[in-house]
């Protein structure tokens, strides 16, 4: 087994791990800070009857929300079982499973079989995969009209953080590691197909930006 493959079932059971706790989580509180910061941005750049592929779409509510607030379909693709059982179940009880699809496994090892969007959204993924740069080329062939992304800030208390995570997941045996990527080489390789950015917005640790072909 190579160890992009361990790596992504690490993942996945790393966050499997979270799904209850990130559904009970989002219907105490709502979206986090970052969350509200992409839902503007892409009320920005307009998804009425738009297409939408969510690339670790975790528990569902980001493309299910915006399913509610007029996006036509979506389709959304995660690693981590455990959090497609809850987003199946939250779509049930929203009303829209006719309206969305969920694939379970590696966006990067299933990306010849997955449809191309109108939108693409990748909400605190990119820092989840080592090869950012195949990431983001292979999401952006799935990419029509808009791409859509949060992924951490390369700040030193960021890099420290995320440092201390891996090796906590180290201690634990996990193959998965979160990565911080530059933020200046995704902007070049996004705007290198063609995209303008229109939107951007940060927290301390988070960076929010929208990108949408001319």
């Amino acid at each position: 087994m190579n160890t992009s493959c361990c790596h992504a079932q690490s993942a996945g059971r790393f966050f499997s791990f979270f799904a209850r706790n990130a559904r009970k989580r989002f219907e105490r509180k709502g979206f986090e800070p970052s969350q509200k910061h992409l839902l503007a941005g892409l009320e920005k750049v307009g998804y009425r009857d738009a297409s939408v592929l969510e690339i670790g779409c975790g528990v569902g509510h980001l493309h299910q929300t915006l399913l509610e607030q007029g996006a036509r379909t979506s389709v959304g693709i995660d690693l981590a079982p455990k959090m497609l059982s809850e987003a199946r179940i939250w779509a049930d009880e929203r009303g829209l499973s006719d309206r969305t699809d969920y694939i379970e496994g590696d966006f990067m090892a299933l990306d010849a079989r997955i449809d191309g969007a109108d939108i693409c959204v990748l909400d605190k993924v990119v820092c989840c995969y080592p090869d950012a740069q195949g990431l983001v080329q292979k999401s952006l062939a799935k990419t029509g009209r808009v791409y859509a992304l949060t992924y951490p800030r390369n700040r030193w208390f960021v890099r420290w953080g995320t440092g201390a995570i891996a090796c906590l997941l180290w201690l634990i045996r996990s193959d998965f590691r979160p990565y911080v990527h530059d933020p200046v080489q995704i902007e070049r390789w996004i705007s290198g197909d063609g995209l303008e950015k229109r939107f951007e917005e940060q927290t301390a640790a988070w960076l929010t930006q929208i990108f949408a072909r001319p």
